[in-house]
């Protein structure tokens, strides 16, 4: 199993950076950049390819919406060049309060859309004439939509990878399907290993039946909060915060697919529960009402044999590599926890 992990810069993109160095050092093998509304990913990616030598640097995630098909593609290659080949490229749609609100950009067809990015970057990282003629991307642009200047084109440059690693971050049954049958990597929220089958089980089944099979088998990232040893169980209430702002407050009532996920996980009175208490302004009353049970099954917290008992029922899920967050005051407590962490995996 590969252990990956979020790069967290809230208090300080550097020194974010900075720790990366030392959790590649105690084994860290994936590093996802995040982007949503803050400082754009590329750039800490390429930062982050001159300080480490070995891991992967993945976007997580370039929302799909806010570049064209072919920036995306442009943009990983960069990438790709700097790490000498440790870029992956991660996609996803974010969300319509994000996409309409910050970007000011209508949030439509997000698999659909997906679906052509990806075919597009395939052709632009293979060096090929790019011509779509997508339902929603039309390249070059048809003459009665602009100048009827526009003539296909293929990269100047020669990419070091002509197939860059994708990963789709991917809730919903039509965007899980699609994931597994195009996606080198699949990044779900809120995964525990016991649900795991009900939730996505016959979507994922629909995917990989259509996957081609020249391509590898799909990587499953999925883990959470990391804190192994004894008397470290009350750390699992530190996810309540997020969970709940997930479950309760992201996006619309209407429209929160995290919130949907919760509940098709064995959670539904809970999920509405947490939802209703979070959009009430209630919001330590919506992170108590989270099961103690589910921060148990999402997470690795606890003593070695209990962490190692949930890796093997991750494995049996299906997950094949870990995305985490560790836990720890310092830099020193979370490189210990990796440390720690990738011991316990290479002995699985």
């Amino acid at each position: 199993m590969r252990i990956s992990t979020l790069l967290s810069y809230a208090g300080g993109f550097k020194q974010a950076v900075a720790e990366i160095v030392e959790l590649e050092k105690a084994g860290l093998d994936v590093v996802w950049v995040p982007e949503a509304y803050s400082f754009d990913a590329p750039s800490a990616m390429g930062y982050i390819a001159a300080r480490t030598e070995r891991i992967t640097i993945a976007s997580g995630i370039l929302p799909i919406y806010s570049r064209t098909p072919s920036l995306l593609a442009m943009t990983a290659a960069g990438v790709d060049y700097l790490s000498d080949g440790r870029c992956m490229l991660g996609l996803g749609a974010s969300g319509p309060q994000v996409i309409e609100g910050f970007h000011g950009i209508p949030y439509h067809a997000p698999v659909a859309r997906i679906r052509e990015i990806i075919e597009i970057c395939r052709m632009v990282w293979r060096r090929e004439r790019v011509q779509h003629l997508g339902q929603h991307y039309q390249i070059p642009l048809p003459q009665d939509r602009g100048t009827g200047l526009g003539k296909p084109l293929k990269l100047i440059n020669h990419p070091l990878r002509d197939d860059i690693p994708i990963a789709v971050a991917s809730l919903g049954p039509a965007s899980v399907a699609m994931t597994a049958e195009l996606a080198d990597a699949w990044l779900p929220a809120f995964y525990t290993a016991e649900a795991a089958a009900d939730v996505w089980g016959e979507s994922l089944a629909a995917g990989r039946a259509q996957r081609d099979p020249q391509r590898p088998p799909l990587e499953v990232f999925a883990g959470g909060m990391v804190a192994i040893g004894e008397g470290m169980e009350d750390l699992r209430n530190a996810a309540r915060p997020q969970a709940a702002l997930y479950i309760g407050g992201m996006g619309a009532r209407s429209k929160n697919f995290y919130n949907d996920i919760f509940a098709k996980s064995g959670y539904e009175e809970e999920a509405k529960q947490i939802q209703d208490l979070y959009l009430a302004g209630e919001k330590k009353a919506a992170e108590a009402a989270i099961p103690d049970e589910y921060l148990a099954k999402s997470a690795l917290i606890g003593e070695e044999g209990f962490v190692r008992d949930r890796l093997y029922a991750l494995r049996e899920s299906g997950v094949t590599s870990l995305n985490v967050s560790l836990a720890g005051r310092s830099t020193e407590e979370r490189v210990a926890q990796c440390e720690r962490l990738r011991n316990l995996v290479d002995t699985l």
